[in-house]
């Protein structure tokens, strides 16, 4: 562990990076690594926010923690870094200003945090992250080195990683080639073991030997994940083996739309001889390690966590351009839909990523509320890409969610049509474009696709919910309604949208009393939506529980519902529900027919 300094509290500190109110909780690449079998104590401790000295500025200080907890970086650092000058050895305050200059991507003035953090003789994880990368990318190998003996990172997996690049930078190949040997005897790091000496390996031109090391099966350890491949071929490439390359693409990631990839693979076919770029100097193999271990947490962590190992990827190799697109999809998590935009616009256009990273622009767009914007964008990438059917997909759904049915499903169907028949893919794409004709009236087309996406993949429970719902209100093949809506809710039972499904139907077979407590159980999972406390009122009245119909009719109104069903719920507390039905010329529910 670091130095046992003692602070103005007289103690020594253990304050965790991004812990306090920036990342909402402990930084967990250890997740990832119990996930791996290879889990160790993080060797840190939660420390109680002993807030600012008397007489500092508490405005800024609550300011800093409201920013904090609604992860605005920019806010955050504002206002953690005017608290400093008033407290300036806090380290709860310094390990926040730290933790939010690097959300921003300043490096540099997180680094001066960091250093102040190490002087002080606190422990910290980010601060261990940054001190880290700056040893790097200084190519202070000794001093990388001496931080890892100190407990800066603290976590096995990235410091025996790190070790043994420095080993690399030191141009140690066989300390190095040791190191890396060591960490795949390690339990749960095989696979990251065999990955990074491979890289190594071809760092140095040792392309036969990083061959043999990724053309291990994953009974081996070697893990055929994207990054690996892309590496592969490119060592393959170097080889000459310009058609194994190709089958190695074909075979692992089939009809694959990645543009990454396809652009590879479009190079190999033409007899290019691809360089070797993943790795190409000891701070970019960290990079690689940093991105890695980022990629691999996926969930497991808070984003502001993945945030700040992408951030350092970057920072050591500025080439890495899919760890911007990481940063950027962190941010758009944390509800950064500025600074997600910005990540995302930084990636180059003659990069294979900017396709991805428009798309997740327009993303962070529409989120942020600008989804004409976002629609502008899409529709520019689509002008060069139209054979992407993620750009396709990207720009139907925003145009979806958004009301714009018949701009949208002809998009849809150029997506699906570049699909195979029966790719998953196509599930979700035929249910969406079902959706769109439900809302253009269209209902055999509507039908047609739900149809489509249950012969895909028959268990999904939103499509068969949709589908036997729409049944139901159609008054449609109740039956065969109703057992679809079965098997969405044995699926999805904690859905409450879905039991209400149920309820309804059983209400449309004339079943109200079976129907009660089914309508009750998704009144108790989503008791704030009003169609389904409309929904279980028309089902108290039905048994003649009409007071309790009543509370129920007046409850949905309280949850703003659309403004015609606001008026019909009106009238039925005025004039009751069979009194409305019969307005409606409408058949009671209680003698409906099974078929419809």
């Amino acid at each position: 562990m670091g130095p046992n300094g003692k602070g103005r509290h007289g103690m020594a500190r253990k304050v965790l990076a991004g812990l306090m109110v920036l990342a909402g909780l402990a930084m967990t690449p250890g997740a990832v690594l119990a996930q791996q079998e290879a889990a160790t104590d993080l060797g840190t401790d939660l420390v109680t926010d002993p807030g600012p000295e008397s007489g500092a500025d508490l405005g800024a200080y609550l300011a800093a923690r409201a920013a904090g907890i609604a992860g605005d970086f920019d806010a955050a650092a504002t206002y953690f870094t005017r608290t400093i000058a008033d407290d300036p050895d806090n380290p709860m305050l310094l390990d926040n200003a730290m933790a939010a200059w690097l959300g921003l991507d300043a490096f540099d003035r997180a680094l001066e945090l960091a250093q102040r953090i190490q002087a002080g003789g606190f422990d910290s994880q980010i601060a261990g992250l940054v001190l880290a990368t700056d040893a790097a990318r200084r190519g202070d190998w000794d001093g990388l080195t001496a931080g890892l003996d100190a407990g800066q990172l603290t976590y096995p997996l990235i410091d025996a990683l790190a070790r043994a690049w420095a080993q690399v930078g030191r141009g140690d190949m066989d300390r190095a080639l040791a190191a890396f040997d060591t960490v795949i005897a390690t339990r749960g790091m095989v696979s990251f073991g065999l990955y990074h000496k491979a890289l190594a390996l071809a760092f140095v031109g040792d392309f036969e030997a990083a061959d043999a090391i990724l053309s291990l099966p994953p009974d081996r350890g070697m893990q055929a994940t994207r990054r690996a491949i892309i590496a592969h071929v490119q060592v393959l490439s170097q080889l000459g083996r310009n058609d194994d390359a190709v089958g190695l693409i074909d075979t692992t990631f089939p009809g694959t739309s990645d543009p990454t990839l396809r652009a590879l693979r479009d190079r190999l076919a033409a007899g290019d001889a691809l360089p070797w770029t993943l790795v190409g100097s000891a701070a970019d193999g960290l990079a690689e390690v940093f991105y890695t271990i980022a990629r691999t947490i996926g969930d497991e962590a808070d984003p502001a966590s993945i945030l700040f190992y992408a951030r350092a990827a970057r920072i050591l190799n500025p080439d890495l351009w899919e760890a911007q697109l990481l940063a950027g999809q962190m941010l758009d998590r944390l509800g950064q839909y500025d600074l997600a935009n910005a990540a995302y616009a930084a990636v180059p256009p003659d990069d294979a990523s900017f396709v991805i990273a428009e798309v997740g622009r327009a993303d962070a767009l529409n989120r942020a509320g600008q989804a004409d914007v976002a629609i502008e964008v899409l529709t520019a990438l689509l002008r060069d890409h139209a054979d992407m059917p993620g750009v396709l997909v990207s720009l139907a759904d925003i145009l979806r969610r958004t009301g714009r049915h018949d701009q949208a499903a002809p998009l849809y169907a150029q997506a699906i049509a570049l699909y195979p028949a029966g790719d998953r893919a196509l599930a979700y794409l035929h249910f969406v474009h079902g959706i769109t004709f439900t809302h253009l009236d269209n209902w055999p087309a509507a039908e047609a696709a739900l149809r489509a996406s249950l012969a895909i993949n028959p268990d999904q429970a939103g499509v068969l919910n949709y589908l036997g719902y729409s049944l139901v209100e159609r008054g449609e093949r109740l039956d065969e309604a109703l057992t679809m809506i079965e098997a969405a809710v044995q699926t999805d039972p904690q859905n409450g949208a879905i039991v209400d499904s149920l309820g309804w139907a059983l209400f449309r077979l004339g079943r109200a009393a079976d129907a009660v407590p089914h309508m009750e159980q998704a009144a108790a999972l989503l008791p704030t939506d009003p169609v389904i406390n409309d929904h279980l009122g028309d089902v108290y009245w039905t048994v003649g529980r009409t007071r309790e119909a009543a509370f129920q009719w007046r409850r949905a109104l309280s949850f703003a519902p659309d403004e015609d069903e606001a008026t019909r719920i009106r009238r039925k507390l005025d004039i009751g529900l069979d009194a409305v039905l019969a307005e409606e010329a409408a058949t009671p529910p209680q003698v409906a027919g099974s078929d419809g």
